[in-house]
């Protein structure tokens, strides 16, 4: 099976046009032979990376303006707003992993989501996984997700998972995930480097899993002139923001792809699904090399919902 991993960046903060660019891109990724397409953390509409760049304390109205520029951009399941990447993967029939910032359009209307969502070859969204927790300064723009999206499910390409940046240095998060049988883990971020790509490893030797990771690959000249504060935020004279570092791994170990660093593009692989189920043979984390006399998880899967209205 081909994969491929998307590392080109969104047109920023521009939730419809970053959709046109996201179904070009899953076109020519399908007319490659490619029967899946993985995409970077909140590609829809373009990860805030302003959070890390505001001086503490003196931020506020920058915050203030570019959340709500975000907001207004940022995808709302209850209006359907992934159709068109629903369309896109029914019509070359792939499975599309789209990393967006969802609005919560069922209770509040406000509330961010760090959000990964699952598409199947037929179009049904399988999956919407939200962030567990936020790190650090993204608390202020998003909300946390719960246990009912910890789910691996099963794809026209095999059983498929996902959790969000940091969320992959959470045992038990990660754990969650390998006790679902799964085949291939995925882990788009905002993350790259050394570290990030030892984690990536570490995950496919411990989870005998496939394992992709992508961040967004951004320049200085990707960031729209127009954004507010662009000039005090985005301080670079040229040169990248985010560097990118698509990778894919192979279980129990071994780069197969990537990692791709300082280009854009489409990095494209060809795996062999099963080979992850093989791999556990000498060390399977869930099953023979568990110990469920000595160690349990117990996984709180229900929906945790501010209100509940009746009659």
């Amino acid at each position: 099976m081909k994969l491929a991993v998307v590392q080109v960046p969104p047109v920023y903060l521009d939730k419809a046009a970053s959709l046109e660019r996201a179904v070009e891109l899953v076109g020519q990724a399908a007319a490659e032979g490619c029967r899946m397409i993985v995409f970077p953390e909140v590609w829809l509409p373009g990860y805030p990376s302003y959070v890390w760049r505001l001086k503490p304390g003196a931020g506020m109205l920058a915050t203030d303006t570019l959340f709500a520029r975000s907001q207004a951009n940022s995808v709302d399941l209850e209006r359907d707003d992934l159709a068109p990447l629903r369309e896109a993967a029914a019509e070359h029939g792939v499975v599309v992993v789209m990393g967006h910032q969802e609005v919560d359009g069922r209770f509040s209307g406000s509330t961010l989501f760090n959000s990964v969502a699952i598409i199947d070859a037929d179009g049904r969204i399988l999956n919407n996984h939200r962030k567990l927790m936020p790190t650090n300064p993204e608390r202020m723009v998003w909300g946390f997700g719960d246990g009912s999206t910890l789910n691996v499910v099963e794809t026209a390409v095999g059983r498929v998972g996902a959790l969000i940046c940091w969320e992959n240095y959470m045992p038990l998060a990660r754990f969650a995930l390998y006790a679902q049988n799964i085949d291939i883990y995925l882990a788009p971020t905002w993350d790259s480097g050394d570290t990030w790509l030892a984690t990536m490893q570490h995950i496919a030797r411990e989870g005998g899993c496939w394992v992709v990771g992508c961040a967004t690959a951004l320049e200085l000249s990707d960031i729209p002139a127009d954004l507010p504060f662009r000039e005090e935020l985005f301080q670079e004279a040229e040169g990248w923001i985010n560097p990118g570092d698509a990778v894919v791994y192979r279980p129990f170990g071994g780069c197969l792809a990537g990692p791709m660093r300082r280009e854009k593009g489409l990095l494209t692989a060809e795996i062999d699904v099963a080979q992850a189920r093989a791999s556990r043979r000498k060390f399977d984390v869930a099953g023979h090399y568990a110990r469920p006399d000595v160690f349990t998880l117990e996984v709180h899967r229900a929906r945790q919902v501010p209100v509940r209205f009746e009659g």
